[in-house]
């Protein structure tokens, strides 16, 4: 399928990736593991949850652990432009027969919840709380140094449907892998923010949260994550890389949470603001795609993901598979 051309007049205006829920079964295990070990700022917990933020992040929250009897992920956040556009992407899901549950939110304005067309569950607001700047606060820097949340990637069982659902909502396509036998979609990233993706979408059996990943100042930051997470007990955690991706050119290190859910630190993609940007197309049979280096990724990369709570996955339509460690 050719990816779509870039939809610049959407029918409301999402200005980038916002936040996400994850329920977790030890909250105590998880704030060592997300505070202490990554460096994310509390910005409010209690015995049920824990929110946190970024260190350029001035929106009250980025991600909101919450304490449960299983692990799952929930909704994916996203920050739309102005009030009116909230209405617009409500009338809009409406409009694709698929639900729009206003809900109350802490420190975020008029919030509602649904889904795309395959499952999964997303939330739209427009207003967050702001706190004050803490960038320059630098005693307060540690772990991994997170700067910002940067991205979502989702397992889609039609990534060529996902592509043109969140095309027509104004994603646009940066980097995409093809099959060349079937000419199908085997993943795609797409942004929002100008960088080369708020949301990505791997096939797979899904929906499912693939990862959440978060930017950090340079390579340098991954390797004294690695260095600590080596001596504090949190070796086994540690999935894939340090390496640099083909697509994006990133340089990244996967990291698994106490629940499994997986964290990508991130750091080094490129500009994407022009709308003319052409895609950038790779070979799925290309192993310098996963890495530049040519290493290819675990297997548990590609079939391990976070069930989106309330939604049962199903098998990929595409059964193409690109080169696998063993």
């Amino acid at each position: 399928m050719p990816i779509p051309a870039p939809n610049l007049y959407p029918p409301f205006n999402i200005v980038r990736l916002s936040h996400v829920e994850l329920a977790v079964t030890d909250l105590p295990r998880s704030r060592a593991f997300y505070v202490d070990t990554l460096g994310l700022q509390v910005t409010d917990e209690d015995g049920e949850a824990i929110y946190l933020r970024a260190m350029e992040e001035r929106g009250h929250h980025c991600i909101v652990l919450r304490k449960a009897d299983a692990p799952c992920a929930r909704d994916l956040g996203f920050k739309l432009f102005s009030e009116e556009d909230l209405d617009r992407a409500a009338a809009f899901f409406q409009s694709r027969d698929l639900p729009v549950d206003w809900v109350e939110r802490p420190y975020q304005s008029r919030s509602f919840r649904t889904r795309d067309p395959l499952g999964i569950p997303l939330e739209f607001y427009a207003q967050m709380d702001r706190l004050p700047p803490i960038h320059q606060k630098y005693a307060l820097y540690r772990g991994v140094k997170p700067l910002r949340i940067d991205h979502f990637n989702c397992f889609s069982p039609d990534v060529d449907a996902s592509v043109a659902f969140y095309n027509e909502i104004g994603f646009r396509v940066t980097e995409y892998t093809e099959d060349e036998e079937s000419g199908r979609l085997w993943a795609a990233w797409t942004h929002r923010k100008g960088g080369v993706h708020d949301l990505a979408f791997t096939n797979g059996t899904g929906p499912r949260l693939h990862h959440t990943a978060f930017w950090v100042p340079t390579p340098l930051n991954i390797i004294d994550l690695l260095d600590l997470m080596s001596t504090t007990g949190w070796v086994d955690n540690i999935e894939r890389g340090p390496g640099r991706h083909g697509i994006s050119n990133a340089f990244f290190l996967y990291i698994r949470d106490p629940d499994g859910h997986r964290i990508e630190i991130y750091c080094s993609d490129y500009q994407t603001v022009d709308p003319d940007l052409e895609p950038i197309k790779w070979d799925l049979k290309d192993p310098q795609r996963q890495t530049l280096w040519g290493a290819p990724a675990p297997r548990s990369w590609f079939e391990e993901g976070s069930l989106f709570e309330g939604q049962a996955p199903v098998p990929a339509r595409l059964n193409a598979q690109p080169i696998i460690a063993p």
